[in-house]
Parts: C-alpha cells; structure tokens; sequence
C-alpha cells in the first residue's frame, strides 16, 4: 500500500521531507513498522485518506466522469489525486449550486443537451457566437485577445455556465495540475452545467478548451479531455467535433478567408499577427486555422507552432505570474457561483462554515473582502 500511495501521487520518497525520506525505503524493506503518527503525516503528503494505507489491496480509482482523453498506445495512466480531487471539489460546487438553483427556482440552460456530432460545426460555432453574444462586433471592442478571453468567459457565465479556470487543486498552491494530464473537463446538467479548464496551460490553450467544454455542453456530455489544437489524430468522434465548433467559433472560417483575401502581406510571421489583432485569439489559434484553410502546410505548421510555443513561453516568463487573490478567486471559483454562494450565506440558507469549505478559505476576512470585491457586501 505504501507503494501504491507513492505510485498514485507520483511521488518518490525523497519529495516527501527528510524525516520520510530517511523512513519509507525502511517500511517498504519490511525492515521498520511506521507509527500512526508518521503514516498520518505520510498520508497527507501523498494525499490519500488515512484508512487506504490499511486495506488489503488498493482500491479501483476510476475517474468518476466519462474519460474522452487519448494516449495513442501508450498505456491508460492511473488518474492523479490531483485529477480526482479537482473532480470531486468541482462535482460537489455544481451539487450545491443546483440546489441552490432549485430553491431559487432558477430558470434552467435552454442549449444544453440541444446538438450532436451530425449537426454541422459551422452551424452550432454560429448559434452558440449569437446566442452567448461573442460574435465579431462584440470582440471588435476588445482591445487585446486575453481581453477576448475574460468576454469569452464572462459571456458563458451570463448564459447560465459555471466557469472555473484554476492551475491548483482547490487552494492548495503546493498542488498544481498537470496539463499533460487533461486540459479541462465539462459537467452537463440542465440547472448546473459547469466547464473547468485547467489553468496550467497556456491562455491559448485555456480559451480553445474553453471553447471546446462548451461545445460539450450544447451536446449534453459531460467529458474529460486532453485534446489540443496542434494534433486530432486518435481521438474520439466527439472530441474532434468540439474541436471544430471550438476553431470555427474563436475564427470563423469565412470570416478568415476574407481577411486572407485582403490581406497585403504573404510573410506568415506577420499574417499571423495581424489575423491575431483582427480576430482577438492567440497566434496559437491563428496557425491552427490556417492549417485547417489549407493556407499551410503541415510541415511549415509544425515549425512555425515550435517557434511561436517558445516565444509565448518566454513571454509569461518575464510578465512572471501571482496577482491579487481577490481577483484571481473569481476566475477560479467562477463568479456565477461565487455570487450565489453569498447570497445563499447572507440569507442564513448555507453554513458559513460550508461556505468556506466550498470556496477554499479559512479567514473570515478573506470572505468579507471577497464579497467587497464582488459587490456582494458594503
């Protein structure tokens, strides 16, 4: 069980700290027993409850949503416990706020469940852009494409969405999620439908996944997935569906060959660039469209993509990264939710204990602050 617990968290024994790096090559011997107290602290370092260390034989983890993630041939890796917590934190919110929702007698999400991969891309990209209102001339007011992204995120949220982007487990900073591991996942329900996206990765991939949960949404699915935009190949039907809807909502494709039609300059480097500015996306999105216009090929693709991840990289290098929590917790709570959790704590409805608890803070104070922010509380 030791070597499951170490396994499961991708952990090896030096990571723990000295005291149990010194002790569990000794327990896995069979040379040393550990004390409660040690497989307490162990416990909590590999993030598994206390009581799995003394069964007979690990339990089966399957993750608790349907799995829409490609390895090609690789093996199916076992799901972190940072995978697994950030399911449960998210399923237990949306449980709460349908309830909330239900009580409030909440009108319910007219599109979810309303498409399916024999409806053409093109169509749904256009209904969801009319219908969350992030057509064209909406973007055209935004004056930078992560200014495109809080519209984007805003917009799903105003059409009834939990929107949560988060690169840690809960609040737990020590935890960070792997991108490599999934990219976001969506959890469809007609009052309560709820779309993270994993904030480890880039704010290019962040906005198309964003995208793509929601595409999730119109069809009813709830998923995981680790899809990007560079590669489609061995995925599943669904899964290169979104995908389309994602591409042809963030550039339409008509739209794209106008601009490519008037455009003055050949030099991919600037095109991108400039198509960037116009469409209010990443140069990421860029290149993977005019991949799919057949305006480039494959092999200029894959290098042009090369370049332009390791120009971005170092960008968020120099920019760093932090901020103020108070408004960084919305993005990451979602502010939909957010709201109603104040108001349901106010109205004496839920626990302020409960309400900590959902949202991931211990300090009265940090709460009163953030209902400030929020304009929740005077």
């Amino acid at each position: 069980m030791i070597v499951w617990a170490l396994e499961r968290a991708g952990k090896h024994p030096h990571e723990l700290g000295k005291e149990l790096a010194d002790k569990v090559p000794a327990w896995q011997a069979g040379t040393q027993q550990p004390t409660l107290k040690q497989l307490e602290k162990f416990a909590k370092k590999v993030h598994v409850p206390l009581g799995y260390l003394f069964l007979p034989e690990p339990p089966e983890e399957p993750v608790p949503i349907p799995d829409f993630r490609t390895f090609a041939n690789r093996k199916v890796r076992r799901p972190s416990p940072d995978l697994l917590d950030t399911i449960y934190i998210c399923q237990q919110r949306q449980e709460w706020y349908r309830e909330y929702a239900e009580l409030n007698r909440l009108n319910g999400v007219p599109f979810v469940g309303t498409k399916s991969i024999d409806d053409e891309p093109k169509k749904v990209a256009r209904e969801i852009a009319e219908f969350i209102g992030f057509g064209m001339r909406e973007r055209a007011e935004c004056k930078t494409w992560e200014e495109a992204l809080r519209l984007l995120r805003e917009r799903i949220e105003d059409a009834g969405v939990l929107v949560m982007n988060s690169g840690i487990v809960g609040a737990n900073t020590h935890r960070k999620l792997n991108v490599e591991e999934f990219r976001g996942f969506a959890l469809s329900d007609d009052l309560a439908p709820l779309i993270f996206v994993n904030g480890a990765d880039t704010k290019a991939g962040q906005i198309f996944t964003l995208a793509h949960e929601l595409a999730h949404l119109w069809q009813g699915q709830t998923a995981l997935s680790n899809i990007g935009m560079r590669n489609t190949r061995g995925f599943r039907q669904e899964e290169v569906w979104c995908n389309r809807v994602a591409a042809e909502l963030l550039v339409p494709m008509d739209a794209l060959r106008e601009e490519l039609a008037a455009s003055n300059t050949r030099d991919v480097r600037e095109l991108k660039n400039e198509l960037a500015r116009h469409f209010k996306v990443s140069t990421l999105v860029i290149l993977r469209r005019l991949l799919d216009a057949r305006h480039l090929e494959r092999g200029d693709f894959e290098e042009l993509w090369q370049r332009e991840m390791a120009f971005l990289r170092e960008r968020v290098q120099e920019r760093g990264s932090g901020g103020n929590a108070y408004n960084t917790l919305p993005v990451r709570l979602s502010r939909r939710f957010l709201r109603a959790l104040f108001v349901s704590t106010l109205e004496g409805h839920t626990l302020y204990r409960d309400a900590f608890r959902l949202m991931g803070v211990k300090k009265t104070e940090t709460f009163q602050r953030l209902g400030k922010e929020l304009g929740v509380l005077a």
